[in-house]
């Protein structure tokens, strides 16, 4: 949506309204023709169904977290897209920026939505050491493996390493005291934890791939018309509906960062989308790739199963602060318009107010925006969200 141009009053869509270029674009977006699973070579167990089946146990697992009441569920909530629909997910305490949904999340190359982790193992450990997240530490993650899981980790990932002699609580971002204890520890030791750290990411990773996008009513419109069908019964729009989409793939441009079965993108955009008032100053993209580089899990880590020629976004990644300040990762469109608030730290609240935002095109709080001027006539405002709404989940039993 860097552009959304014109939605100038389209008259009433017939069944024949839509061009074989556009007929073309619109069955592009459908999950029919979603990729296959991308592979990850950094992440060996990461197809393997006993490792997804031991990371969905962690998913739901509390006692991944300082004070036991947080999993990773707490925020990507499994009846709600997989996230939580808060301006700002909270964890222990309140974070800075928005809980992203969950589906579809194994396409990504970059997480998060300034892109600081490239790989979704890596990702998953992330929160799991943030203070207002987890707020947990390595040892007792591993001593957790060790007491509750030991035999399947085992089964999937061999002996875990001796334990006994760490302490209970250390990690190298946990409290001053948990900080000093993880310098205290030998080395090896600590390159141990690491060990089982990093498998611990791997094992929810390979469960978060299972998360595929749900069918919508507009994927049902959209493989009709790949058939050469007009779209009957549930797969049939309305005509604001296809006037929203006819805008969405053509004057709103909206496809520009929107595109695809999963409709993003996943680059990363200036919007001029405002600064919190009560949060610090955000950079998003600007600031995450020296973070990623810097990251001992990323693709050229230790603890990566890839070998260096695998990692090639990586070994060519060069920080451009300049150009990416405020910048952040483009979010699916599927399931949008029923999970507001909207962007990265939840700022919008209603897709009306999305569309009023591109419409006026702010000026950035840093860096440049992206967006030029819009105009949009209330019935062109009306057929974009009623398009919108075709992305929402339907039922999976649904034909």
């Amino acid at each position: 949506m860097l552009a959304l141009l014109a939605g100038l009053l389209l008259p009433a869509c017939a069944p024949d309204d839509f061009s074989t270029d556009e007929k073309k674009i619109i069955r592009s977006l459908s999950l029919a023709e979603l990729a296959p699973l991308p592979a990850d070579p950094s992440n060996r167990h990461a197809d393997d169904p006993p490792a997804a089946a031991f990371g969905a146990s962690l998913f739901f697992d509390r006692r991944l977290s300082g004070d036991g009441q947080v999993s990773c569920a707490t925020c990507h909530k499994i009846d709600r897209q997989f996230q939580d629909d808060l301006p700002r997910g909270v964890g222990v305490a309140q974070t800075d920026r928005r809980t992203m949904p969950l589906a579809g999340v194994a396409w990504s190359l970059f997480l998060f939505w300034d892109g600081r982790r490239d790989s979704l193992w890596a990702q998953a450990l992330t929160p799991l050491e943030d203070p207002r997240e987890h707020a947990g530490n390595r040892t007792a993650f591993a001593h957790h493996m060790a007491a509750t899981y030991g035999e399947r980790y085992r089964r999937v990932f061999g002996p875990l390493p001796p334990l006994s002699h760490l302490p209970a609580d250390a990690g190298p971002k946990g409290t001053p005291a948990e900080r000093a204890a993880w310098r205290a520890m030998a080395a090896a030791d600590r390159k141990a934890v690491d060990g089982v750290f990093a498998n611990l990411g791997k094992a929810l990773a390979a469960f978060e791939r299972s998360i595929r996008p749900p069918r919508t009513r507009f994927d049902r419109f959209a493989e009709a018309i790949g058939r050469g069908e007009e779209p009957k019964g549930e797969a049939a729009f309305t005509a604001l509906e296809r006037e929203g989409l006819k805008l969405f793939i053509g004057k709103a441009n909206c496809l520009e960062c929107h595109n695809g079965p999963r409709f993003t993108d996943d680059h990363f955009h200036n919007t001029g989308v405002p600064q919190l008032e009560d949060a610090p100053v955000d950079r998003g993209r600007a600031r995450a790739v020296a973070e990623l580089l810097a990251d001992p899990f990323n693709c050229l880590g230790a603890f990566s199963d890839a070998p260096a020629a695998a990692c090639t976004a990586l070994r060519f990644m060069r920080p451009d602060e300049a150009s990416m300040e405020r910048a952040y990762k483009t979010p699916s469109l599927r399931g949008a318009a029923g999970r507001p608030p909207y962007m990265h730290a939840g700022q919008i609240p209603t897709l009306d107010d999305v569309i009023d935002h591109y419409s006026r095109a702010p000026q950035a709080p840093a860096g440049t925006s992206e967006l030029r001027g819009v105009v949009f006539t209330e019935r062109g405002r009306k057929a974009l969200v009623a398009f919108l709404k075709t992305l929402d989940p339907v039922d999976s039993s649904d034909p």
